[in-house]
């Protein structure tokens, strides 16, 4: 079976030689809820508007359901929807309102859009509310409304960019279960883009780690947590007299050679120590430390998660900000909301 999405070493380079994008490679399966995960500037929002046309490749080969994203971007357009980070509602409006000009928009039938409409404000949860104004809608309600307008025309693919960013946990953890209805009920392909670990592990079938333009890893989040095998002991070092760096460093000398311990990452505070048996392995970690006159400041034992995964493809913990490397990459940029 043809894959919904296929990407082969995409790659986009601004004027200034600022590379957004490097060379990237990767396919989503049709049903397939598929996330980027990543730090802010890793390249995630200038691949996604790669593939709903906003923005031009630098080189490479992009299909959706089988159609050449350059060659065909009128006829792709009709087969995906999107929602950005930002909520891109008309406030003035009722929320009925806003999905039956987003349809007219699509030019489609009048009776189509009716009943799509009815069905979406129910899928949504936002029946009740329809002849209410979006701007009185709480941000969850109105991530709702937001996400029911890029799927009015009933899309194939459903592509996200931060969906949940700015929501407060409660809200975001509710807009989770509304990404899976529509993925199971409408078999909606979802293509999401994220910096939140718990949001990838809990939503995507599989997932790529991205970070500085560079896809690093792809997987299952099971998989991806599974290839790090054990435990991880996760060691923090405070100043006291030498830096957390040179503790750090002298630490992961002393512990290279112990025969428990598989594999140990560096990160700014510390070390992820991993081994097969945490529990029978933390008393060997700090004998081995304190015999050196290293003292551990904060200490903890987990199974491992995507924080760890991207720890070690990455070299550092997931970045919540970076540094805007080009102004084509704000968020909505110099275009328009949806297409």
């Amino acid at each position: 079976m043809t894959p919904v999405i296929e990407v082969q070493n995409l790659t986009k380079t601004y004027p200034d030689g600022t590379q957004a994008v490097r060379s990237i490679s990767f396919h989503v399966e049709e049903g397939e809820i598929f996330g980027f995960l990543g730090p802010n500037g890793a390249g995630k929002s200038t691949t996604i508007k790669m593939l709903i046309t906003l923005l031009r490749k630098t080189s490479g080969d992009m299909r959706i359901m089988g159609l050449d994203v350059d060659a065909n971007p009128d006829a792709v357009r009709r087969l995906i929807g999107y929602a950005a980070q930002e909520v891109g509602v008309d406030d003035d409006l009722t929320a009925r309102e806003n999905l039956l000009l987003q349809g007219e928009l699509f030019h489609m039938d009048r009776n189509t859009l009716h009943r799509r409409t009815d069905e979406l404000l129910n899928l949504m949860d936002l029946a009740g509310d329809a002849h209410r104004p979006a701007g009185s809608f709480s941000g969850g309600m109105r991530k709702r409304l937001d996400l029911a307008t890029g799927l009015i025309h009933q899309p194939r693919v459903l592509f996200l960019d931060e969906p949940t960013t700015g929501l407060d946990p409660q809200n975001r953890a509710n807009l989770w279960v509304y990404l899976e209805r529509l993925n199971k009920q409408e078999n909606l392909t979802i293509f999401l883009t994220t910096h939140y670990m718990e949001e990838a592990d809990k939503l995507c079938q599989r997932l790529a780690i991205i970070d500085q333009g560079q896809i690093k890893t792809i997987g299952s989040p099971r998989q991806l947590k599974q290839e790090i095998g054990g435990d991880v002991i996760i060691l923090r070092f405070a100043n006291n007299g030498q830096s957390v760096a040179q503790q750090s460093e002298q630490a992961q000398t002393v512990l290279g050679d112990a025969p428990f311990i598989s594999g140990i990452d560096r990160f700014d505070e510390g070390l992820n120590v991993y081994t097969r048996n945490g529990g029978e392995a933390v008393a060997d970690v700090l004998r081995l430390l304190d015999a050196r006159g290293l003292r551990v400041a904060q200490l903890s034992l987990s199974n491992p998660s995507l924080d760890d995964v991207f720890l070690k493809h990455t070299g550092s913990k997931i970045r919540d900000e970076a540094p805007m490397q080009n102004w084509r990459n704000v968020r909505g940029g110099p275009f328009g909301r949806r297409r």
